[in-house]
């Protein structure tokens, strides 16, 4: 009885994530999530009239914030300025699907910047008492002071995790992607997390190859090689047929580049990047038995709701990987792919 009690005794208080199937880096993303939990509720409970001796009144910083950002904030995407052979109509009196998929981005785009350029005007005049001060307003305010997307953003912006500094640098990013190819035609690498609807645009790729070959779009699938380059500057021209797909990352696991295969993380590196993807529509493809369906999703919440359209606001897709392992594996370890990062 007694060795069963020493051995009883010598067993870790906290179980190791390997003992689930799990990779160690379970436990670091598990701490990660408590200590957020905790920040996110220190800052909701803060006062806001008190400041540090020297330092800025809330509305000081307020101020600062939303004038440097209302400083730097993108202009309109006008259409009427762009690429001409974007949009160029073909026999049959349309324009190709990839330009029906910028157009709707662009119009989502143009949507946040204006009520980006509004609001910031706004609590400006608010915080300086000139304006009232509206519960739209008011929430903007405490979401500024801390480092927050406002809600009145995140209702007409796309899904993000990221606090309010790396959101803004992420949003300047993709309106440059989009102005890019607006104004000097299709790129040769499209950065998927630059949409706001990827759905949309995987569908605009089909009907790209259902128009060419004369097939019918419910008879393509998806195929995927995945390149050596790394970046989408490393490919000079777009592939005959798909698309190119660049800046998506793995959660879960990684991608080793020496045997083309998914493989376990590296201890204490919680995501990997990817390198540049080739999505190529093919008729009747099935993909390889061991080939594991990466599912990938906009951000690292792996959950969604359905859309009017009927599909998941944060899944996108599956994405076959060769691997060596069983795909029940990597389902245990929770592999995906993911469009952005939470920092």
């Amino acid at each position: 009885m007694q060795h069963y009690r020493d051995y009883i005794e010598s067993l870790p208080l906290n179980d190791p994530p390997e003992i689930y199937g799990l990779h160690g880096n379970a436990n670091i993303k598990y701490q990660d999530i408590e200590s957020n939990k905790v920040i996110e509720t220190i800052l909701s409970i803060q006062p806001r009239l008190v400041s540090a001796v020297g330092g800025l009144s809330p509305d000081e910083i307020v101020l600062e914030k939303s004038r440097e950002l209302l400083a730097i904030l993108p202009g309109i995407l006008e259409q009427k300025e762009g690429f001409k052979e974007l949009f160029k109509v073909n026999d049959q009196g349309l324009i190709p699907s990839l330009s029906t998929v910028l157009v709707q981005e662009i119009t989502k785009f143009n949507r946040l910047l204006r009520k980006m350029r509004q609001s910031l005007a706004d609590i400006d005049q608010a915080t300086n008492g000139f304006i009232v001060m509206s519960e739209e307003l008011d929430s903007m305010y405490l979401k500024l002071l801390n480092n927050q997307v406002p809600d009145n953003w995140a209702k007409v912006g796309y899904p993000s995790l990221k606090p309010l500094g790396s959101w803004f640098t992420d949003f300047i990013q993709r309106v440059a992607f989009f102005e890019n190819w607006l104004m000097n035609g299709s790129p040769s690498s499209y950065w998927l997390p630059g949409m706001f609807f990827p759905q949309g645009f995987m569908t605009g790729v089909l009907q790209t190859h259902s128009r060419q070959y004369r097939i019918a779009i419910d008879k393509l699938a998806y195929s995927f090689e995945f390149l050596e380059a790394e970046e989408a500057e490393d490919v000079e021209e777009a592939p005959v047929d798909g698309v190119y797909i660049s800046g998506l990352f793995m959660d879960g696991s990684r991608w080793c580049r020496e045997n083309q295969i998914i493989t376990d993380q590296h201890p204490s590196v919680m995501f990997d990047t990817m390198p540049i993807i080739h999505f190529n529509p093919k008729e009747d493809y099935k993909p390889e038995a061991e080939d594991y369906l990466c599912p990938l999703y906009k951000t690292s919440l792996r959950q969604g709701v359905l859309s009017t359209t009927g599909l998941s606001t944060n899944f996108v897709l599956h994405v076959a990987s060769p691997s060596k392992e069983s795909p029940a594996f990597w389902v245990q370890r929770g592999a995906a792919m993911l469009c952005m990062l939470d920092d």
